[in-house]
C-alpha cells in the first residue's frame, strides 16, 4: 500500500475513533442530563418545528387557527381569533400537551412535514428558505355556526350545555358543529408550559366539561327522536303512514305491571294512525307497534342501517382521532336471553339504553333527506399547499342505503306532518319543506333533555339536516330545541344564496 493511501486510511480511522467516542459520551455519559433536562428538550425537539410557520385552518376564507411571529425562543405562536367558536373543530395545539381536533388530524400537512410536501423540503436544503405548512379549508360555514352557537348561549331554558351539528344531506359536508359550553383555545397553547397546564387544569375541573365535544363524543337518550327509526322500521314491515295504531292514554306491556304513558299535553286517541301517531308524538301508540308488530330484531336491524353501532368516521380519519361516539340502541334483552318486551317498549320511545350522539340524530334526518342514502361526513373541505394551491379534496362518499325511497319519502311525509302542524311547528321556514320530530328525554332525576332532529329542502333537493340537542333543558327544551333548528337550517339556506 503506497503512503497516500496510508495517510487516507489513517485518517479515517481516527475520524470513526472519534465518532464512536462522541456517540458514547452522548448516549451513556450525558444520558440522564439530556433524558432529564425539560427545557433542553423542549427546546431541542421542538424548536425546529415551531421555527416554519404553521399553516391555517380557514372558514369561508378567514382563518381559525393561524401561527403569528414572536421573539420567544420558539418562533412561531398558535393563535385562534374567534376564542370559543371554533374550539371543538379547529381544536387547538400546544406545545407539551395533547393535540385535539383538526390540529391533530391534519398536524402532518399544517405543519408541512406530510409526504405532499417531500419536494418542498428538498428544495429548501438547497435554498435555505423554508415555506410555511399547508392550509386546511373546512366545509363549516360561518354563518351556520355562528347561528348556532349563538342560539346555543342564548337559549330561553337556561340550560349551559347543548349540541348542534348541521350538514349537507348529499354530500356528508358538515356545515356547522358546536357544543356548548366551549372554551378559548389560544391559552392552550402558549409557549410558556405552566400557563398552557394551568388553562387545561382549569377546564379540566370545570363540572360542565367544556373541553367535551358533546356533538360527536357523547351519547344522550335521544327521546322521542328515535321514533323515527320506529317508523322506519314499521315502514319497512309493510305498514304505510296510513296503518290504523291502538294509541290510548296509557299502555302497559307483557311482563310488567308499569304503564307508558304520553307526555303532558299530549291528546292520544285510542286509535290513530302511524302519520297522525308521529305528528302528535304518542308514547303508547309507539311502544305497543315495537312490541306487537316491530319486534327487537327488526328495530336493532333498522337502527344499524342508519348506522348505529358503528362510528360515523369523519373522512380522513379512520383512526376516529376527532373522537367520534357510536350510537346504540342496547341489548334489549332479558337474563335468559330472551326479549325484554317492557325494556323493548321503553326503547321504541328513545327511553332505555337507546343512546345517541347529535351528529347521528342530523344523519338521520339527513339520510331520509336524501332518499334513504347515508353519506360520510366530513369537515375537511379542501387541502392546500403553501403557494394555495388545492393538492386535496373531500371523498364524497355513499356510507351505506339505509331505506328504499319509497320509505324515506313516506318518512318524509310523516316528519313534514309534525313541522306543518304538530310538535314541530317552530322549525317552520316559508317556502321551504321541513320535516322533523322533537323529543324530550329523560335523564334520571334531573332535568329532561330536549330534541330536534329534521331537515329542509327546496323543490324536492335536500339542503340542509340537523340535529339540536339541550342537556337537561328541562320543561320547554325540546321547543326551544326547535326553534334553534329553524334558525340553523334558514341560516345554512341562507348561506347556498337560496333566499
Amino acid at each position: 500500500m503506497n503512503a497516500p493511501l496510508r495517510r487516507v486510511g489513517m485518517v479515517m480511522m481516527i475520524l470513526f475513533a472519534l465518532l464512536f467516542a462522541n456517540l458514547n459520551w452522548v448516549q451513556v455519559y450525558k444520558a440522564d442530563q439530556y433524558r432529564t433536562d425539560d427545557e433542553h428538550n423542549r427546546v431541542r425537539v421542538q424548536q425546529q418545528e415551531y421555527e416554519r410557520e404553521r399553516g391555517q385552518i380557514i372558514v369561508d376564507g378567514k382563518a381559525v387557527a393561524q401561527s403569528v411571529e414572536t421573539n420567544d425562543t420558539l418562533r412561531f405562536l398558535r393563535r385562534y381569533p374567534n376564542k370559543e367558536l371554533y374550539a371543538h373543530v379547529a381544536g387547538y395545539r400546544p406545545v407539551n400537551l395533547a393535540a385535539i381536533g383538526i390540529e391533530r388530524l391534519e398536524n402532518e400537512f399544517l405543519s408541512g412535514t406530510a409526504d405532499t410536501f417531500a419536494a418542498d423540503r428538498l428544495l429548501e436544503m438547497f435554498t435555505g428558505k423554508e415555506s410555511p405548512g399547508g392550509n386546511v379549508v373546512l366545509s363549516i360555514r360561518r354563518q351556520v355556526q355562528e347561528t348556532a352557537y349563538r342560539e346555543l348561549l342564548n337559549n330561553s331554558t337556561g340550560t349551559k350545555r347543548g349540541a348542534v351539528v348541521a350538514l349537507d344531506p348529499t354530500t356528508g359536508a358538515i356545515l356547522g358543529m358546536v357544543s356548548t359550553p366551549s372554551f378559548d383555545p389560544s391559552p392552550l397553547a402558549s409557549h410558556d408550559a405552566d400557563t398552557a397546564q394551568n388553562a387545561f387544569n382549569k377546564l379540566d375541573k370545570d363540572p360542565d366539561k367544556p373541553l367535551l365535544n358533546r356533538a360527536i363524543s357523547e351519547t344522550f337518550p335521544p327521546g322521542s327522536t328515535f321514533k323515527v327509526i320506529v317508523s322506519a322500521a314499521a315502514l319497512q314491515a309493510g305498514l304505510d303512514p296510513n296503518t290504523t295504531l291502538a294509541g290510548g292514554a296509557s299502555y302497559t306491556a307483557p311482563d310488567t305491571t308499569t304503564p307508558i304513558r304520553n307526555a303532558p299535553g299530549v291528546n292520544c286517541p285510542n286509535e290513530l294512525t302511524l302519520k297522525n301517531a308521529l305528528r302528535v308524538s304518542c308514547n303508547t301508540a309507539f311502544a305497543r307497534l315495537g312490541v306487537e308488530q316491530v319486534g327487537a330484531d327488526r328495530l336493532k336491524e333498522t337502527a344499524r342501517a342508519f348506522g348505529f353501532e358503528t362510528e360515523p368516521l369523519f373522512d380522513r380519519d379512520d383512526d376516529n382521532i376527532m373522537r367520534v361516539a357510536a350510537s346504540h340502541t342496547g341489548e334489549i334483552l332479558g337474563p335468559g336471553g330472551q326479549v325484554d318486551r317492557p325494556a323493548l317498549a321503553q326503547s321504541c320511545i328513545g327511553q332505555r339504553e337507546v343512546r345517541i350522539t347529535p351528529l347521528q340524530g342530523a344523519m338521520i334526518a339527513a339520510t331520509i333527506a336524501n332518499n334513504g342514502v347515508q353519506m360520510r361526513p366530513y369537515l375537511i373541505d379542501t387541502l392546500q399547499g403553501p403557494d394555495l394551491n388545492v393538492v386535496g379534496t373531500a371523498d364524497k362518499k355513499e356510507l351505506r342505503r339505509a331505506v328504499s325511497p319509497q320509505v324515506a319519502g313516506q318518512l318524509r311525509e310523516m316528519m313534514e306532518s309534525v313541522v306543518d302542524g304538530g310538535t314541530g311547528t317552530a322549525a317552520q321556514i316559508a317556502g321551504f319543506q321541513v320535516g322533523g320530530k322533537t323529543g324530550t328525554a329523560q335523564d334520571g332525576d334531573r332535568p329532561d333533555h330536549g330534541w330536534f332532529l329534521g331537515y329542509a329542502m327546496k323543490d324536492g333537493r335536500p339542503i340542509v339536516a340537523v340535529a339540536v340537542m339541550l342537556q337537561n333543558a328541562g320543561s320547554g327544551g325540546s321547543r326551544e330545541a326547535t326553534q334553534i333548528a329553524g334558525e340553523v337550517m334558514d341560516a345554512a339556506i341562507k348561506a347556498e344564496g337560496l333566499k
